[in-house]
């Protein structure tokens, strides 16, 4: 297995998979190549699971525009290409020029396959599908100028670059946009968001983009497209102090307070879940002072709100997160 991760974490990813009982056997910016060939829908850092790749070397551009040229092509003895498929490239960022040498070689190869075959060329999608859940494609990943793992089937855990909008108030933003990705659901016109921690209102401007009405608890202010916006009521109190009136049950909550997570999980997250006072939400927890792969224990534990609550949650370490996880997931029987 190749598993992609958000650079800088490695380690983490390590230790994560230590834990589900796989060995790290190899690892560089932005990825770590492990033993065995299950997809832990559980596990946090990974953004992608590479299956079964097969590690191609070569020293120049069409070398290696050859090789993955090749493999692909055995690959697709006897399979039938009648739709579009992920054709996706990708490489540490932090190797410098390294950007331009996979540009190259994708462009050599896209030249190979026009010749050999055109039709399937033609249907060669350059970005993997939006969602969790498993693909079919090409997937090129570059470890340095000279070799490359490729891999047919890919597992993605639903982390994905967001698009920035100039109205929102601040780059929290881009995580409640990307977290919808993962949950496979976003705010509607008429649903109802409470926003916990709001403030300047990245998230709260997101869901009343979309129509929904959100009240957002914060003491700051609110910002940029949040700011005055007619389907946000902002109130200012402690968001630890709030909660809906008795019968009432929201259809998301929205938490990105900087506070410890095990004090957000016992005093929020626990009452808003057990009393069901939303149907699906969005959390994210901060690990900088706690060890994130022990918080990602208790977080799985039989005696965790999210366990209790919420089956099938899931827990991700976004593109856009930074050191924190982003929780998502709906409660049952709400």
């Amino acid at each position: 297995m190749l598993l992609t991760c958000q650079a800088g974490f490695e380690p983490l990813l390590a230790r994560e998979l230590a834990a589900a009982g796989r060995t790290a056997m190899e690892q560089g910016p932005g990825w770590v190549r492990a033993d065995g060939a299950a997809f832990d829908e559980m596990l946090a850092f990974p953004h992608a699971e590479l299956m079964a790749p097969v590690e191609l070397r070569g020293d120049s551009v069409n070398a290696l525009a050859q090789r993955v040229a090749e493999f692909f092509l055995a690959s697709l003895q006897g399979e039938r290409v009648d739709a579009p498929w992920p054709c996706v490239w990708l490489g540490p960022q932090e190797i410098t020029g390294l950007g331009r040498r996979i540009g190259a070689v994708e462009t050599a190869f896209g030249e190979l396959l026009r010749r050999k075959l055109s039709r399937v060329a033609k249907l060669a999608v350059a970005e993997a599908p939006r969602g969790a859940g498993p693909a079919r494609g090409l997937w090129v990943y570059f470890t340095d100028f000279g070799r490359v793992l490729v891999a047919r089937d890919v597992l993605s855990h639903g982390q994905r670059r967001m698009a920035d909008d100039d109205l929102a108030p601040s780059r929290s933003y881009l995580k409640i946009e990307e977290a919808y990705v993962v949950l496979g659901r976003e705010p509607a016109a008429g649903e109802t968001v409470c926003d916990l921690g709001a403030a300047p209102g990245g998230w709260s401007y997101s869901a009343a983009k979309r129509g929904a009405r959100v009240l957002a608890i914060d003491n700051g202010p609110l910002k940029g497209g949040a700011l005055n916006h007619p389907l946000i009521e902002h109130w200012r109190e402690d968001a630890f102090k709030y909660a809906p009136k008795a019968g009432v049950t929201l259809d998301w909550l929205f938490c990105d307070l900087v506070e410890e997570p095990h004090h957000v999980l016992q005093h929020l997250v626990a009452p808003w879940l057990a009393q069901r006072w939303c149907r699906r939400f969005v959390i994210n927890l901060k690990f900088g002072r706690v060890d994130p792969v022990a918080l990602l224990a208790e977080l799985r534990a039989s005696d965790s709100p999210f366990v209790q609550h919420a089956p099938g949650f899931r827990v991700r370490h976004l593109y856009h997160d930074r050191e924190e996880f982003t929780v998502v997931g709906e409660v049952a029987g709400s």
